[in-house]
């Protein structure tokens, strides 16, 4: 949700804009820039109001309207919109790539950030799936605009964190009210599946980004008061706030309906082409989340027309404990489209929108970045081999990370892997972080792609048998080096979030589910 540049080489329109100046009236001018005879027109629609007011919302856009664009010549419209705490890309030379290519395109301000009224419901159907039905109302008014029948304009999308967010969010709430999705084709980047899973998963807060989603907010005073409220009770107990405890706020409530997680429960699905980017050493939605929305939200039917890349990138914070890595690449979009994930997006929705042969490949495969920017193309990410590996124990609250070796090299791993195996932990609030490491020994091995995930054991539990999900990865462990357990007491993303009291966590006949691959 917060704002973060995907990978070296993310087009411009992927972070934010300079915030902007107040300017609700429409105005209509010519672009001085690279989109040469390009018209601008900023404006604002009327939403809904904040729940519990009255005051209807102002939400504001960009409008850019191609050279030669008309009634005789409609063309497709890409949809934008900004990360966390940024606003609305105005410039048009940022969407020159599309601009250039006869494509209308559609900037906007969501609720609460740039010029639009309000507070952010953090894509809520009754709130800001309001705003987003109002824009497609909008641009299927537009005579110079590609329409599909009434009320459909030819339409794709694009933007990252939480303008991917307002993607899915606009193509599912269409799909609830109108039986179809309205959105023809859609690239959402580093975006969730699952918020409360995203923010703290099993519970467990990720301390850094539930601050920084809160100073982000603050300039616009864009959340309203009760989760400003909750982001500090999680960082102060050590917890998600869940309502339990009487005068505490209940966050699963708040977030319950707020992505595809709740879409996909109800039964929905998206039968549209899709281009997923994700980032491999993302620590707020990282590659699980996205691969959780490649499997879940879309048909097995849109899975044939639509292509899965996960780049090293992301919402990156620096991997210091555990030890992580450092590396910003995108080589499968370079192997796809010969150039960055913009590059590929404009191929895919030449293809999609348009109906152009580009020889694009890659459709109905995931292609997943390693540290080393190889670029591992697979049809699944589920474990292929199960490896024993033994004993696996932790202190709690405190100490030194500690690597169990699970294999040696050459392997290829790429997918989501798991432990099974019987936990004892004999305290209360019993935690520890798990990931998949490589190193020539225990001194060195250091986190694949930078996350870990939680172990909460609430109560001690003796001899219990337990699924601990593993983060995400794609790596090839060379020889000479090994694939190691990486268990730790401390995570610096999820900080103060270990147990509150020194204990041990033991997993006995521990087992690790691996996505080998030949080697």
């Amino acid at each position: 949700m917060l704002a973060a540049s995907p990978a070296a080489t993310s087009p411009s329109y992927a972070a934010p804009a300079a915030a902007p100046t107040a300017a609700t009236s429409a105005a209509t001018s010519a672009a001085p820039s690279a989109a040469a005879g390009v018209k601008v027109v900023e404006d604002c629609v009327t939403s809904v109001p904040d729940p519990g007011s009255s005051t209807p919302v102002q939400i504001c856009y960009s409008l850019f309207k191609p050279a030669g664009a008309s009634r005789q010549r409609p063309v497709p419209m890409i949809w934008h919109s900004h990360g966390w705490g940024g606003s609305r890309t105005k410039d048009p030379a940022a969407f020159a790539t599309f601009l250039d290519s006869r494509y209308g395109v559609l900037s906007f301000d969501q609720r609460g950030f740039g010029e639009s009224g309000g507070h952010a419901y953090v894509e809520n159907p009754d709130v800001e799936g309001k705003d987003v039905a109002r824009l497609i109302r909008l641009m299927s008014r537009l005579p110079w605009v590609r329409q599909d029948g009434p009320g459909d304009p030819r339409l794709g999308a694009i933007g990252g964190s939480y303008g991917g967010g307002y993607q899915f969010l606009a193509a599912f709430t269409s799909l609830e009210r109108r039986g179809v999705p309205v959105l023809d084709a859609m690239a959402p980047e580093i975006t969730w599946h699952d918020l409360n899973e995203s923010l703290a998963p099993e519970g467990v807060v990720r301390t850094e980004w539930a601050l920084a989603l809160s100073a982000a907010s603050v300039p616009t005073d864009a959340l309203p008061p009760r989760v400003y409220k909750a982001l500090v009770e999680g960082a102060a107990t050590g917890t998600w706030p869940d309502g339990s405890i009487p005068g505490t706020e209940d966050m699963p409530e708040f977030f319950g309906r707020n992505g595809p997680a709740f879409h996909v429960a109800q039964g929905r699905r998206l039968d549209i082409p899709v281009l997923l980017g994700q980032g491999t050493t993302d620590s707020l939605f990282p590659l699980q989340q996205g691969l959780a929305n490649w499997r879940s939200a879309i048909t097995r039917r849109a899975r044939r027309d639509s292509i899965f890349v996960a780049y090293n990138g992301g919402h990156v914070l620096p991997g210091v404990l555990p030890r992580g890595i450092s590396v910003t690449s995108d080589p499968c979009s370079e192997r796809l489209a010969g150039g960055d994930f913009e590059a590929l997006s404009k191929r895919f929705f030449d293809e999609q929108l348009k109906g152009r042969r580009t020889g694009l490949g890659g459709y109905g495969r995931l292609h997943l970045a390693t540290p080393a920017s190889m670029c591992t193309t697979v049809r699944s990410p589920a474990p292929t081999a199960t490896l024993p590996v033994g004993t696996v124990t932790s202190p709690t609250a405190a100490g030194a990370p500690l690597a169990y070796e699970i294999a040696p090299g050459p392997l290829r791993l790429a997918g989501t892997p798991h432990l099974t195996g019987t936990v004892t932990a004999l305290g209360v609030r019993n935690r520890a972080f798990y990931g998949l490491a490589v190193g020539t020994s225990p001194a060195d091995a250091t986190l694949v792609q930078n996350n870990v995930l939680p172990l909460d054991e609430p109560s001690p539990v003796v001899g219990q048998p337990r699924r601990i999900a593993l983060p995400s990865v794609a790596v090839d462990v060379p020889a000479g080096q090994r694939l190691y357990l990486l268990v730790s007491a401390l995570s610096d993303t999820f900080v103060g979030m270990s147990s509150r009291t020194p204990g041990l966590v033991t997993i006995e006949d521990t087992r690790a589910h691996l996505p080998l691959l030949s080697p």
